[in-house]
């Protein structure tokens, strides 16, 4: 019966670590246990049979050879074992005889069964009985006078182990029970427990870590996964001795809790026992933890944020401002005209600004100064395109306006000079939103996460205003926010206005074959995928050590690059982009023309008001004026042409030493002398 028990058992998946067997029966040794040996589960039970004692091992063996009956088939018993009712017997036997021998004077007439008439040595026979002592196949045999019940007898503990029922203990009369198992020493090696055990691994399919195998044949078993955790799992197997069965979650999910309190996808698996491991991304958190055990991280990561990449900012004829925003070039204005205005007052207030017109004259009271309105524009002008003035402050109050202005224009055209590079070469993105706090503060664009998995409960009971806010969006509307997939989240990503929150190395798996995603911001929290066993499991620890080799040995490293490599987006991110043509500066020749317009319409009204001053002094017509203009302009061979004639004058010595000191005080003539030996008369 206990065999059949045994095999139903195992129908069920109930021979693992996780199940423990307490057996009455005293025949643990007669059951075939060989299937159950490498299975890990926990098989306790009792033995009267003493094999310790070389004479009984030596009866025992005898009868197992000369027993001609074997066992039925399908009993689960082994052939040639004595069982317990055989050596209760043998010993039953032979306290009989041994009575008999210390018996005188009993004789044994022939006996009936249909008799009621009890045998008249029966009383006796039964005393001798009591008082005999004798060391048996089942131990020492010795009764209890008054009820004639065995006493002082010993049962050996026996459990199940790789090498078969071994005795861990021992339970007696008058010491009780006495474990005698030595526990195995520390450093052994890990292999141990785990050689030649049968795993059920429970994984869900999830890019790139389980995958099904793209084949022309028919798969079947592991060979239809791969993948990173498929590799992984098959590294652990090879380091600990270990084989394994893969079998995908049913609901295909990787495990939460509901509000009763009940778990479902692989999380419920390793609860229920029907899985020794999960191997898939699963998130090590805080919830899990108390309910199954986790091993050491096998990967680092944390959450961000999934979306379609933004189109590039096309470069506009004006792309030469893109350096600073608007509203700098709005300061940098201010700034100018602000200066301008402040120089000029200055300058009129400053004594040392104004000289003397006619220094030749010295009872002359007129004074000039060079900082006028317009030059003192001029002045700001020249200064931040960096290309001087012929106009320099002489009084220390305008020098220092001059050299902080100086200063500030340094630094703004070297700012401007080292962005306008990165800002004509380098394609720029139009991000909607950068962050989670950029997300949280919209509701345009619909954002949310995988149902039931470790980003949802990370939102659900975070307790930061951003994540309980954006918690809150997605639970108002969990039948658009939440997706069922990773590879849902994507497709209504490319196809709709979504964002996807996921952990951040799924992210880069993504964005590394599919161009047109990108992560945006950093990452929101940091944990790590762990290797989940049953609560209890004694392979939690044996397989943390197995991945901190592989990691120190860097194979972690050459399973992920083996993965997350291959059509990579990121050799066009760093692509440079080629020459600049006119889309980056055409803006700058638009300024120029504009320029060159202004100018000539500027030429244009200077020529015909200075022309209408001359027709006037003249007495002529304007158009005579103007045509005598335009032949003597356009007479190509010619540098100079006679100024308009002034009304006739004579001037005096003093005017004429006047004119000529104002002319060394005019650039370019500061070697003129005031000669008065000229007295030029104008005709």
């Amino acid at each position: 019966m206990a065999a059949q028990i045994l095999k139903q058992a195992q129908t069920m998946g109930m021979m693992t670590e996780y199940y423990h067997y307490i057996f009455t029966t005293l025949d643990l040794m007669a059951i075939d246990l060989e299937p159950y040996r490498f299975c890990g589960v926990n098989m306790t039970g009792f033995r009267i049979l003493n094999v310790d004692n070389p004479q009984v091992a030596s009866i025992v063996e005898k009868w197992s050879m000369e027993r001609q009956i074997p066992p039925k088939p399908d009993s689960g018993l082994l052939e040639g074992i004595m069982t317990t009712d055989a050596a209760l017997t043998y010993d039953a036997v032979h306290i009989v005889s041994v009575s008999y021998q210390h018996a005188p004077q009993m004789t044994v007439n022939s006996l009936q069964c249909h008799r009621h008439k009890p045998w008249r040595f029966g009383g006796r026979f039964m005393s001798f009985i009591k008082e005999s002592h004798w060391d048996g196949l089942t131990g020492r045999l010795s009764f209890n006078k008054t009820t004639g019940l065995r006493t002082d007898f010993d049962l050996d503990i026996v459990s199940l182990k790789e090498d078969g029922l071994e005795k861990v203990g021992k339970w007696s009369v008058s010491g009780g029970l006495n474990i005698t198992e030595v526990p195995k020493r520390k450093g052994m090696n890990i292999t141990d427990s785990l050689a030649n055990r049968s795993l059920v691994v429970t994984t869900i399919l999830e890019e790139p870590y389980v995958m099904l195998k793209k084949s022309d044949k028919a798969l079947v078993g592991n060979d239809r996964f791969e993948g990173f955790c498929i590799d992984l799992l098959r590294e652990l197997a090879n380091i600990l001795g270990f084989t394994y069965e893969i079998r995908l979650v049913p609901d295909g999910k990787y495990g939460s809790q509901d509000d009763k309190g009940q778990w479902n996808g692989m999380i419920r698996e390793l609860i229920e026992h029907r899985a020794d491991l999960a191997m898939a991304p699963l998130t090590i958190t805080y919830t899990r933890e108390k309910f199954i055990d986790f091993s050491k991280p096998f990967m680092s990561m944390g959450i961000s944020i999934l979306y379609r990449k933004p189109n590039t900012t096309n470069s506009g004829f004006f792309s030469f401002l893109n350096p600073m925003t608007p509203d700098i070039w709005v300061y940098i204005l201010l700034a100018y005209l602000g200066v301008s205005c402040v120089l000029f007052v200055i300058a009129r207030f400053s004594p040392y600004e104004w000289y003397d017109a006619h220094p030749c004259n010295p009872g002359s009271d007129v004074v000039e100064n060079n900082f006028t309105l317009l030059n003192s524009f001029w002045f700001g002008v020249g200064s931040l395109m960096q290309q001087g003035s012929e106009l320099m402050p002489k009084a220390l109050s305008t020098r220092i306006i001059g050299g902080i202005w100086w200063f500030f224009t340094l630094i703004i055209i070297s700012s401007y000079t080292a962005n306008l590079a990165a800002f004509l070469t380098v394609e720029r993105m139009d991000s909607p939103v950068d962050s989670a706090d950029d997300i949280a503060k919209q509701t345009k664009i619909e954002y949310g996460v995988v149902r039931d998995g470790a980003t949802m409960a990370f939102f659900k009971k975070s307790k930061v205003s951003t994540f309980e806010k954006m918690w809150a969006f997605m639970s108002s509307r969990p039948r658009t926010s939440l997706v069922k997939s990773i590879e849902d989240g994507i497709q209504r990503v490319l196809k709709s206005d979504y964002a996807l929150i996921t952990e951040s190395t799924t992210i880069d798996y993504i964005t590394r074959r599919n161009c047109n995603l990108t992560q945006v911001g950093g990452l929101i929290d940091s944990k790590g995928y762990g290797i989940g066993t049953p609560l209890g499991s004694p392979y939690r620890d044996k397989i943390t050590i197995a991945i901190l080799s592989m990691m120190e040995d860097g194979l972690l490293h050459s399973l992920k690059e083996k993965w997350w490599s291959g059509n990579s987006c990121l050799d066009e991110e760093r692509h440079e982009t080629g020459p600049m043509g006119i889309q980056n500066l055409g803006g700058i020749f638009i300024v120029l023309a504009s320029g060159l317009v202004v100018s000539v319409f500027v030429a244009i009204a200077e020529f015909i008001y200075k022309l209408r001053k001359t027709a006037e002094r003249e007495q002529r017509s304007l158009c005579s004026a103007m045509v005598d203009e335009i032949r003597l302009s356009f007479t190509c061979e010619r540098r100079v042409k006679h100024k308009p004639q002034p009304p006739v004058m004579v001037k005096t010595d003093a005017v004429i030493n006047m004119h000529a000191y104002n002319d060394r005080r005019l650039p370019g003539k500061d070697n003129m002398s005031c000669s008065t030996g000229m007295t030029p008369v104008f005709p």
